[in-house]
């Protein structure tokens, strides 16, 4: 079924009546109703799910897939009425890398789960021994998303492990919980009874899962310090996990970059989604010699971005989701400029204005050991940091727990290469930040998470290799 608008398709999913309420974070207003379920429905739904789980996986690879770009050309009906609410929910505009954009790029990664073959892999084959690795189903999986990109991050969770013949219990964030459940419902319109659940519910339905004795296995994108607890309540069973967590993504700018030429990707890669995003370019290491060309041409292309409600066609940043965001962000600025930082643009909220709008903030000369430099933002503030070279630029960017992704920026591909090598970081781009790709594996390094997501090494983590020798 296609619907019209947003408000059909709320209509839908939401209680018929009470309900907690969700409000814009650009407006203040109610987006909509949602019911919040207990660790009791979670367990109905685990139950549910596992049920429906035998049949699922026996229907074979090629249904599942048929079943998944059905799925898809379902997203792909639904896009407008998809992305407008979650526009009013999380913020985001529906123009540039946003709402329309994280539809689309949910319609796409449930069609990239249906790319590969996942065949048995012959180990040994010498005329005596015969061994070969097989991938079956692990059962239920339980995946916990963010609120940043809920609908997108959801399916890079949910796409494999359906693809993978497993069922899938989801929890999305108490911050943007009716994205993800137009999400599944319009999933559900093509998929089984009870093969993908989603509960929406607070920290108790969260812990239920992490812990519950008949999941497999835990996805979960989200901070840091929640991964470090599911990990704890994941312990006595034994669970498998992939874990992408927080990142505090540093740049490098060599010496022989054009300022100009790559004002613009360095821009998206630190303010894409209003900078709330996990590898977003978090801190900008910059040689002495082309430090003023770049914070020039870096504030330029900053003062022509437009942010404000995201339902305007013209936006293309929108305000922090959560008023604890919002915070967190204004802190880190204040620290920074109280310690005599440089404020090159924005760090001049207006405290009257509705919604929760940070202006665009670049912030130069800074320490390297400020806190909007070593704690991660999740926002619109990019601090810039002074460097000698690139020696130092690496000390800096490896100075730190956190390892998700890094960049480098130079016109020599060989000395950027080289650099790169040297980044304690899962994936490190050249001349881009943050440019995912359906079919190229990615996971974080260091406390940024473990296990890797996408192409054929992410199917293949959501199952269970079995060798079978003979």
């Amino acid at each position: 079924m296609a619907y019209a608008n947003a408000q059909e398709l709320l209509d839908a999913i939401q209680p018929a009546s009470g309900g907690a309420e969700v409000l814009d974070p650009a407006t203040g207003e109610v987006v909509g109703r949602v019911e919040q379920r207990s660790a009791a429905d979670l367990d109905a739904a685990v139950a549910a799910a596992r049920a429906a789980q035998p049949a699922w996986d026996a229907l074979g690879h090629e249904e599942r897939k048929r079943l998944l770009n059905a799925a898809a050309d379902n997203i792909e009906a639904n896009a407008e009425a998809l992305a407008e609410l979650l526009s009013r929910e999380q913020g985001k505009p529906l123009n540039g890398p946003n709402a329309r954009f994280e539809v689309g790029g949910a319609a796409a990664w449930l069609r990239a789960a249906t790319a590969y073959e996942v065949e048995p892999e012959v180990v040994v084959d010498d005329g005596e021994t015969y061994a070969a690795k097989h991938y079956r189903a692990l059962g239920v999986v339980g995946a916990i998303g963010p609120w940043n990109w809920p609908m997108m991050i959801s399916v890079w969770q949910l796409a494999p492990s359906l693809r993978m013949g497993n069922t899938v219990v989801m929890k999305p964030s108490e911050y943007t919980p009716l994205s993800v459940l137009a999400l599944g419902h319009v999933i559900n319109q093509v998929l089984p009874a009870d093969v993908l659940h989603v509960v929406a519910g607070g920290r108790d339905v969260g812990e239920r899962l992490s812990g519950h004795p008949d999941i497999a296995k835990i996805m979960f994108t989200g901070s840091t310090a929640t991964g470090k607890a599911i990990i704890r309540s994941s312990a006595d069973t034994v669970k498998r996990l992939t874990l992408e967590l927080g990142g505090n993504d540093a740049g490098i700018v060599l010496e022989d970059a054009d300022p100009q030429a790559i004002a613009q990707d360095l821009f998206w890669g630190a303010f894409i989604n209003t900078g709330q995003t996990c590898a977003a370019l978090k801190r900008l290491y910059v040689p002495e010699s082309i430090y003023d060309a770049v914070c020039t041409a870096l504030t330029e292309v900053a003062k022509a971005m437009p942010m404000g409600v995201g339902l305007d066609e013209n936006n293309v940043l929108g305000p922090l989701q959560n008023k604890a965001q919002y915070n967190i962000v204004a802190g880190l600025v204040k620290d920074a400029v109280d310690s005599g930082a440089t404020v090159l643009l924005g760090a001049n909220p207006d405290e009257d204005a509705a919604g929760y709008f940070y202006p665009t903030t670049l912030i130069a000369d800074i320490d390297p050991g400020n806190r909007l430099v070593t704690e991660e933002q999740f926002g619109p503030a990019l601090p810039i940091i002074k460097v000698k070279d690139s020696a130092e630029a690496v000390k800096h960017a490896n100075s730190l727990e956190v390892g998700l992704g890094a960049s480098v920026w130079g016109s020599d591909r060989a000395k950027a290469l080289e650099v790169a090598a040297q980044i304690q970081a899962g994936t490190v781009w050249i001349n881009s930040h943050g440019t995912i790709d359906p079919r190229v594996p990615f996971g974080g390094a260091k406390q940024s998470g473990y296990g890797l997501e996408f192409g054929l090494d992410g199917l293949k983590s959501l199952a269970q290799p079995q060798i079978i020798k003979g």
